[in-house]
């Protein structure tokens, strides 16, 4: 057994949330329930816009979500990436070192940490503009071949391949993990990675063990209208593959079985995090030889209940959420 279970590499980024309408969102220019690369101007401009009212700010990026949540449930996480020496890079730094996992990241002079600025309409949807920062510097040599070697799973988020230091840092991950014995697992992370940068996301996915992608990720990847066939064609393709489809539910290739997981109906508040919940979940699960439909259970429900509430973290004990889910699930 390795000294860490799952490693992840992402952008950090801290998140800074904000309640919106409609049309402030509409008056900002940006895509709805999308997320658009922002630079560091505009974003300022737009926080200034909207500093008079209540932000939330926590450490994270998709993949570090994922890592988090799977370090709350109880795993060994360890996080790959790049901070800038400032106020948010030490905010960042001592959240991970509260929550326990072990963080690869040096906070470089001079340079400002990554932002997510999250905005939320009444509808609960999210829409994220981010200035990458000091993220755009990370690069293979960023990559620290013991921390992969020491690790069972390696997890690569789909966003490090919008440049290309990071998609070739996820590259050199990627080989030394293979030459390691370390398992990967990707996140296509949204539709936009799949349509500008496919080429990059199908040539790191040949290496992966476990594929996650939602209903627009995975229908693109496929090349399938119907979510059913993008998922079967993809079973095909891959080792392990979980295809969520929101409030329609999730379907989940794993070790050789195939398993239909219900959703779990809630009020929608904030969908920020969703779906890096549901991986940090089913990993926890499946990583801990839980069984396929148990894995997917847990997932389903932790990002169900992220969903109907503010922030991408749940509010509730991770530990009571897990023994809940799995404890029941095991004697049924």
């Amino acid at each position: 057994m390795k000294k860490i279970l799952l490693t992840g590499i992402g952008n950090a980024l801290v998140d800074i949330e904000y309640r919106v309408t409609e049309e402030e969102l509409i008056a900002f220019g940006v895509e709805k329930g999308s997320m658009t690369l922002t630079d560091a101007l505009r974003q300022r401009e737009m926080i200034q816009q909207l500093n008079t009212r209540e932000a939330h700010k926590s450490s994270g990026g998709s993949a570090a979500n994922t890592i988090i949540a799977f370090a709350q449930f109880g795993g060994q996480g360890a996080y790959c990436s790049l901070l800038g020496d400032d106020a948010l890079g030490e905010f960042y730094a001592s959240e991970f070192k509260d929550l326990g996992i072990v963080l690869e990241a040096d906070l470089v002079k001079g340079e400002d940490t990554g932002t997510c600025l999250v905005l939320i309409t009444p509808d609960g949807e999210r829409t994220l503009n981010t200035t990458l920062a000091i993220n755009t510097e990370f690069n293979k040599k960023n990559i620290n071949e013991q921390l992969i070697k020491d690790s069972e799973w390696l997890y690569i988020e789909g966003y490090k391949l919008t440049d290309e230091n990071g998609a070739e840092s996820a590259e050199v991950a990627a080989f030394y993990a293979k030459k390691h014995g370390t398992n990967i697992a990707v996140t296509c992370s949204d539709g936009f990675i799949v349509d500008v940068f496919g080429d990059r996301l199908r040539s790191i996915l040949k290496s992966a063990d476990l594929v996650f992608c939602n209903e627009r990720e995975g229908c693109a990847l496929a090349e399938e209208e119907k979510a059913v066939a993008a998922y079967q064609r993809l079973r095909k393709q891959y080792k392990n593959v979980v295809f969520t489809k929101g409030e329609h539910g999730s379907l989940v290739s794993w070790s050789g079985y195939d398993v239909e997981i219900p959703a779990y109906a809630v009020k929608p508040v904030d969908t920020t995090g969703a779906g890096d919940m549901y991986a940090g979940a089913f990993l926890y699960a499946a990583l801990h030889k839980h069984r396929p439909e148990h894995a997917g259970r847990l997932a389903s429900y932790a990002s169900a209940q992220v969903v109907a509430q503010f922030g991408a973290r749940l509010k509730t004990s991770h530990i009571e959420v897990r023994d809940s889910v799995l404890l029941n699930s095991e004697t049924l």
